[in-house]
């Protein structure tokens, strides 16, 4: 998250609210989601080529996170927050 983010502020996923306990929880600067979240990843060249030609569009999967918040009384949105998917150790401690 924004270093700017400070309680209390609303998670959304793909525009759904997300709820801290059921859905993520907050370690430091970032949330964790009790699930993992679909990232489209980088397109290769020929993906790229074929869209720009129109032979093919791509059609996966990608989630966006976007945090609403406040600051100095006005209202923020941090929007397509990047995801990290943990490592096993990380996601063992999330868990403890």
């Amino acid at each position: 998250m924004p270093r700017s983010v400070r309680p209390p502020f609303r998670v959304f996923v793909n525009g759904v609210e997300q709820h801290e306990g059921s859905d993520y929880t907050v370690a430091g600067d970032r949330l964790v989601f009790n699930r993992s979240l679909a990232q489209e990843g980088k397109l290769g060249f020929w993906r790229w080529l074929s869209m720009l030609l129109g032979i093919a569009g791509t059609y996966r999967k990608h989630e966006n996170v976007d945090v609403q918040y406040a600051l100095n009384g006005k209202p923020q949105v941090a929007t397509g927050l990047s995801v990290e998917t943990l490592s096993g150790d990380e996601e063992s401690l999330n868990r403890e």
